[in-house]
């Protein structure tokens, strides 16, 4: 990327603080997040079952062999390789594996047909497009009354998807590959929950419906829904890896930004671009401030700043040019102490961390100024 050429010491997501609450693939995305600078707070909202130890896939299995389905439709590939591999386990496979050469068998894109091949079966048909509403489409054209459709699903909701499947006529069976339950150890979301609120992240991503489901249920359980959702809606960006997992977010009134290639890949590149584009740029005291969630960029080198000073440097970036009173500086400073000298020492270490001192002007008996330059204070101060 040209900007990280252009500022080699440090990634585009330098200073921000991304939460995580994807159970698979965290470490991809952790990884991915990290090499381009962002902080990471890793909640896993969901876990999986074991698929081995699972007995509701265990009997579905069994139901599908002892009473073939017209279709199954694969959704996902590491569903579906999970499924054949499970049934390896339990001694079914081979049963499994002859019962789907003889139904009409759906693969949903390139990659799940890539696993119904590798197990040697073939599919009827697979869109392009990996779209299960193209799929939707063939099966109503085709007709599904009095049909008997099988769905491999892979713990994400089908919006819609049964449902105008049932209600043309056919009935539906559920494969519930990697079914999602809430996390044994709630520690870490109520972390992330507690970040969010207090705007300790600067983006929450999700790459599941049932991890943003999970979310909201546990925000709601202890009390914090309303303030979560504030969050979401002002400071605080929902990222999601698609419009299926963005459908618990959206019933509560949440916008949130997803790539347009549904990969981890592309939310990384799409955060790289958003979260930049929301921090707050100055021209003060002959520097370029950027203002950050955790750090500041001066003239482009990045500036840590602790938690007490990102709190007084993000007030005064409020009304740039502007006296802040102390005793404003002192509300803004985590806790709730009284005494106005706690604002003279965390301005003190704000000063050194940006290793620009007059970018902050002290007015005696009154605050602290940014020093904005006079070329643009007009534009900052009238009015």
């Amino acid at each position: 990327m040209d900007d990280e050429q252009q500022r080699p010491d440090h990634g585009p997501l330098a200073g921000f603080t991304v939460g995580v609450t994807a159970a698979r693939r965290a470490d991809e995305l952790g990884a991915l997040l990290q090499r381009r600078g962002a902080a990471v707070l890793h909640a896993p909202a969901l876990r999986i079952v074991p698929l081995a130890d699972d007995s509701e896939l265990l009997a579905a299995t069994k139901q599908l062999i002892d009473q073939a389905p017209d279709v199954v439709i694969a959704t996902t590939a590491i569903g579906f390789r999970g499924w054949v591999e499970a049934a390896d386990g339990w001694g079914l496979g081979d049963a499994l594996l002859e019962r789907l050469r003889t139904v009409e068998l759906l693969a949903r894109g390139p990659k799940v047909k890539g696993a119904v091949r590798a197990a040697g079966l073939t599919e009827q048909w697979s869109p392009a497009s990996e779209s299960m509403a193209e799929v939707l489409d063939r099966l109503l054209a085709e007709g599904v009354d009095g049909r008997r459709i099988a769905v491999q699903l892979h713990g994400e909701p089908l919006p819609g998807f049964v449902e105008a499947l049932r209600a043309g006529g056919a009935e539906v069976v559920g494969v519930p590959v990697y079914r999602w339950l809430p996390p044994e150890d709630l520690g870490p979301v109520d972390r992330l929950l507690d970040a969010a609120v207090s705007r300790g992240v600067d983006a929450v991503t999700f790459t599941s419906a049932p991890a943003a489901a999970s979310l909201l249920s546990r925000a709601e359980e202890r009390g914090l829904l309303p303030e979560l959702l504030a969050a979401f809606g002002h400071d605080v960006l929902p990222v999601c890896v698609g419009p299926v997992t963005a459908v618990p977010l959206q019933g509560h009134g949440v916008d949130t930004v997803q790539p347009e290639r549904f990969r981890l890949g592309p939310l990384v590149q799409l955060l790289c671009r958003e979260l930049p584009g929301r921090a707050r740029a100055l021209p003060v005291a002959g520097h370029r401030l950027e203002i950050r969630g955790h750090a500041a960029l001066v003239d482009g080198e990045l500036r840590t700043v602790p938690p007490a000073g990102m709190s007084l440097l993000r007030t005064l970036s409020r009304r740039p040019g502007w006296v802040v009173p102390r005793a404003d500086l002192l509300r803004a400073l985590p806790g709730t102490g009284r005494d106005e000298h706690a604002v003279e020492t965390a301005m003190a270490r704000l000063r050194t961390a940006l290793g620009a001192p007059k970018l902050i002007q002290t007015v005696v008996k009154r605050g602290y100024r940014l020093a904005l330059d006079p070329a643009t204070d007009a534009k900052y101060t009238d009015g």
